[in-house]
């Protein structure tokens, strides 16, 4: 099982948002770009000044990286992704940030169904 790799450079942000689809729920907005040729999936996070200092923010991006990380054996593979958060979050804990997201992987197609 591959672990998903960190985008770090605007220049593949840009790429995503402007070559992908995204989805929304109230909490996440994700942006998926798919790429089969790839053997490896991508997890851009960005979080907002808006949503709360930075202790806040923090803890929502190792929310989203934590919940990734549990749900990467269900993910397709070669994508790129970008999740934003809006300003719910700051007052979600970890469970709740999990169904969101999981949630608007659902939404977006990207979640496949539990390997048992």
């Amino acid at each position: 099982m591959e672990t998903i790799r960190r985008l770090r450079k605007n220049y593949d942000f840009q790429d995503v948002f402007n070559n992908g689809e995204s989805t929304a729920n109230r909490q996440f907005v994700v942006y998926v770009l798919k790429n089969p040729e790839r053997e490896y999936s991508r997890l851009g996070v960005s979080v907002s000044k808006k949503i709360g200092n930075a202790v806040t923010r923090n803890r929502i991006k190792r929310y989203i990286k934590e919940a990734f990380k549990h749900l990467e054996d269900r993910l397709l593979i070669g994508c790129d992704f970008v999740i934003i958060a809006r300003k719910p979050t700051a007052d979600m804990n970890y469970h709740d940030s999990f169904k969101s997201i999981q949630h608007v992987l659902k939404r977006a197609g990207v979640l496949l169904r539990h390997r048992g």
